[in-house]
């Protein structure tokens, strides 16, 4: 893993610090409460001592000075110290801050161990061997949490990487969700402080076995319980009643895990049967809630990418055309002129030109046009190529184009753009060039074809790297106005270039 990588992890653990805060601050707040209605364990043994045990100066502040002392460790490792360390920065002071905390924790947790535990004193020759005990104690306890706490950095870190390369690795394995990876982390760090702040054995060992169960229901149920019950007529109910029926074979293997875990039967048979509301109560409708959210997510998605691809196709499409208004006037003009000079040719050219500038103006807006007006247009387009071309003999221009009888509509300016790359790359005054067009309706569908020669533009040729309406711009638009209605086939080889289109109306 490279810096930039490691730095973008560190950075990702800012925007969770704040789940691991809250998550801190409420288990240390409720570990307190905890102390004010619960018994030390040590007192049977203080009574066994024979020493008087009172509950506040040998259970209540020695427990909150160190729940205390865990809890401001934590902030200070978790937020300053293991980001610094990560980033490389100020080595030695984060070393420092390090080595300081395990003394500081292990000198405390001694102190206060010499209250909790008064009891040794009576156990041991001399006050020393008890001192001894106890801080050795101590001090194994605090490396202990350290371990303890460079493992979960490691755990936490580690998911956080997951979780930056989640769509690569649900790409790779379906069943694995961002959210399900995101809630292996939450679980890491939920066992981590129940360990920490010494929750009952009981709670640790159910979080410990129904966390990674619900995680696994839930990626379960995202990748093939809920999608199968959707196909149902009532599917949050066969949802429901499988998950139960996976609850009811998962009762042997997490019996197994809690046996092994607990070494007590009852233990591990009430975390089995308990497992079973749990995950009915919370993962079962959170799944169908977030999937639900998930489906119209897409659904969201979906719509607001095709129509942003229609907008970015109609922009570039208008972007493409200019506005003809300025012109009329000019091309009224040169119509008027080319008469008097009896230049039918020109007069006839230019009628053409403002034809298809009005069409530009008035129609190509418009989400549909009669498909015999886009003909029309095409007409023009090639009569008026072929004023240019016609005293050539080495171009030949071929169009075999039905009328359309029928009153049948298109998109605008869908045929046009592959006419025009023709007459553009197929057109040379000194070699040989050769156009064909052809488009016949049968029934309610259009098959159209364009057949040309290419040619190289030259390197001084203005024209060489712009491409007119451009036939991207051509597909997307088909793309999204004809969505599996249409056929586009393009053959392009050195010397000529074929387009097919069937079209069904």
């Amino acid at each position: 893993m490279n810096y930039l990588a490691m730095e973008s992890i560190v950075e990702r653990s800012l925007h969770f610090s704040k789940v691991e805060f809250w998550a801190v601050t409420t288990i240390y707040v409720f570990a307190v409460m905890s102390l004010s209605i619960a018994d030390s364990q040590n007192k049977v043994l203080f009574d066994e001592a024979g020493i008087t045990f009172s509950y506040y100066q040998d259970y209540y502040f020695p427990q909150l000075v160190r729940y205390t002392l865990l809890y401001l460790s934590f902030l200070l490792l978790n937020f300053r110290v293991v980001p610094g360390l990560l980033r490389k920065e100020a080595m030695f002071l984060n070393i420092s801050f390090v080595v300081a905390t395990f003394l500081i924790v292990g000198f405390v947790f001694g102190i206060t161990d010499t209250y909790a535990k008064n009891y040794l004193f009576n156990m041991y020759n001399n006050e020393k061997e008890t001192y001894d005990n106890i801080f050795q104690g101590s001090f194994l306890r605090a490396f202990w949490l350290l371990l303890l706490f460079g493992l979960y950095s490691v755990i936490k870190y580690s998911g956080l990487y997951l979780l930056s390369n989640s769509e690569a690795i649900q790409s790779k394995y379906r069943m694995i969700t961002r959210d399900g990876l995101t809630a292996f982390v939450v679980w890491m760090v939920s066992m981590f402080l129940l360990l920490v702040f010494e929750a009952d054995g009981e709670i640790v060992v159910f979080w410990g076995i129904s966390g990674p169960f619900g995680i696994l229901l839930y990626c379960y149920s995202f990748y093939t319980l809920i999608p199968e019950s959707l196909r149902k007529k009532k599917p949050f109910i066969t949802y429901v009643v499988r998950a139960v029926l996976v609850m009811v074979i998962s009762l042997v293997p997490v019996y197994v895990i809690g046996q092994f875990l607990t070494q007590d039967g009852d233990t591990a048979l009430g975390i089995s049967f308990f497992n079973i509301p749990f995950q009915l109560l919370i993962t079962v409708p959170l799944s169908w809630v977030l999937y639900k959210r998930q489906m119209q997510g897409n659904e969201e998605l979906f719509v607001l990418k095709k129509e942003l691809g229609r907008s970015n196709a109609n922009l570039d499409f208008l972007r493409s055309q200019i506005n003809p208004h300025f012109l009329f006037n000019a091309l009224n003009t040169l119509y008027g002129t080319a008469l008097q000079e009896n230049s039918e040719r020109t007069a006839q050219g230019v009628q053409m030109l403002g034809d298809m500038m009005r069409f530009m103006l008035h129609e190509n807006h418009q989400h549909r046009i009669l498909l015999s007006r886009e003909v029309e247009y095409m007409h023009n387009y090639i009569e008026l190529q072929s004023l240019r071309t016609s005293s050539s003999p080495n171009i030949n221009i071929e169009s075999r184009i039905e009328e359309v009888l029928r009153e049948s509509y298109i998109g605008p300016m869908l045929l046009i753009p592959f006419v025009e790359n023709a007459f553009k790359h197929g057109i040379s005054l000194k070699h040989r060039s050769w156009i064909k067009i052809t488009l016949h309706c049968k029934q309610d569908t259009l098959y159209f074809d364009v057949y040309n020669s290419i040619h190289a533009k030259q390197e001084q040729d203005p024209e060489k790297d712009k491409s007119g309406v451009g036939l991207e711009n051509v597909k997307q638009r088909l793309a999204l106005l004809y969505p599996g209605k249409h056929e586009l086939i393009i053959r392009e080889t050195a010397e000529d270039f074929f387009v097919h289109l069937t079209l069904r109306l």
